[in-house]
C-alpha cells in the first residue's frame, strides 16, 4: 500500500514514544512511507539526537525539526495563531490533529486504510492501535551519555529492587488516584518481607523523594535533588535514565494515568502494577 505521512508526536516522554511506536507499527502493517519530524516544546525540550540514536530504515526515520519544519508542521495552536494550519491544508491531502485522535479511536477508526495511499498530515500524543512491545527497545536506543546515566541509578541495585515511579506536578489525576500512603504501605510491605531489598524511585516532586528518602533510609535509591526539568536536554536525558532503570527492576509499581511506567514497563517486559485508590476510598 502506498501513500506518504507526515507524523508529528507530542506530549512527554512516555506520549511520544508510544505515538513514534505506533506509526511505526503502521509502516509496517501498510507500508506507508512515514517521516517523524520531531519538535520540541514546553513539554519537552530534548531533540531525538540529543537522548536517542538515529533512527531510519526504508521507508521510516525520525528526524529533529528544523525551522522550516516548526513553520510548516508544527500542530496549529494558539501560541503559533494556528498559521502553519493553512499550508499544511494546501501540502496534505487530509490530515489528524492530535486532539482528534482519541474520539477517532473509540469509533473504532481504520488508521491503516486512511493513511494509505495519500499524502497525510498527522499530529499525535498517544498509541493509536496495536503496538507488538518488542519493537520499542529495537526503536529506543540511547546514547551513550544516557546509558551510563542509568548505569549510576543501575549499580546501586540489590539483587530485589523494584521501581516506584510517583507522578505529582503536573498529573492531578495521577496525584488524587495514586496517592502517596499507597506507596508508602507498599514500601513497608516490601521492606518488612526483605529487609535488603532497595527501591528505585523515579518521580517529579522533590518532596516525595525527601519524604520517602526519610521514612526509609538507604534502601531508597533515586536522582539527586534539582536536576530535572522537562525543557533542558539534561533534564529529558534524566527522566529518560529514570525509565531504563525502571525498566530493569523487578517490578515497577506506578501512578493512574502515567505513560511513563508503562513504556518502561514495555521497554523490558518488566510486569507494572498501579497503585490506585478504590473509588470508596475516594472523597
Amino acid at each position: 500500500m502506498n501513500g506518504k505521512l507526515l507524523f508529528v508526536p507530542g506530549g512527554g516522554l512516555g506520549n511520544r514514544m508510544r505515538a513514534v511506536a505506533s506509526a511505526y507499527e503502521l509502516k509496517r502493517q501498510t507500508g506507508v512511507s512515514i517521516d517523524v519530524v520531531w519538535i520540541t516544546d514546553w513539554t519537552f525540550g530534548a531533540p531525538w539526537s540529543g537522548i536517542f540514536q538515529p533512527l531510519e530504515e526504508n521507508g521510516f526515520k525520525v528526524r529533529d525539526a528544523s525551522l522550516f519544519d516548526r513553520i510548516l508542521y508544527d500542530k496549529p495552536r494558539r501560541h503559533n495563531l494556528w498559521l502553519p494550519l493553512l499550508p499544511q491544508k494546501l501540502m496534505f491531502e487530509q490530515r489528524i490533529d492530535d486532539y482528534e485522535v482519541t474520539p477517532l479511536k473509540r469509533r473504532g477508526f481504520d488508521f491503516a486504510a486512511w493513511a494509505g495511499g495519500r499524502r497525510s498530515y498527522m499530529g499525535c500524543y498517544q498509541e493509536f492501535g496495536p503496538i507488538d512491545s518488542s519493537i520499542y527497545p529495537k526503536l529506543y536506543r540511547p546514547l551513550e551519555v544516557v546509558e551510563r546515566l542509568t548505569e549510576t541509578f543501575t549499580d546501586q541495585f540489590a539483587p530485589h529492587t523494584v521501581g516506584f515511579h510517583i507522578r505529582r506536578t503536573d498529573h492531578n489525576e495521577a496525584t488524587e488516584r495514586s496517592p502517596l500512603s499507597l506507596f508508602i504501605s507498599k514500601a513497608e510491605e516490601i521492606l518488612s518481607g526483605n529487609p535488603s531489598a532497595k527501591i528505585f524511585l523515579a518521580t517529579d516532586d522533590e518532596s516525595v523523594k525527601q519524604q520517602l528518602s526519610r521514612l526509609f533510609g538507604n534502601p531508597i535509591i533515586t536522582t539527586p535533588a534539582g536536576t530535572y526539568s522537562r525543557e533542558t536536554t539534561e533534564g529529558m536525558r534524566e527522566a529518560l535514565a529514570e525509565m531504563l532503570a525502571l525498566s530493569r527492576t523487578e517490578k515497577i509499581y506506578g501512578c493512574f494515568g502515567s505513560t511513563f511506567p508503562v513504556v518502561a514497563s514495555r521497554m523490558s517486559g518488566t510486569p507494572l502494577e498501579v497503585l490506585e485508590q478504590d473509588d470508596s476510598n475516594r472523597a
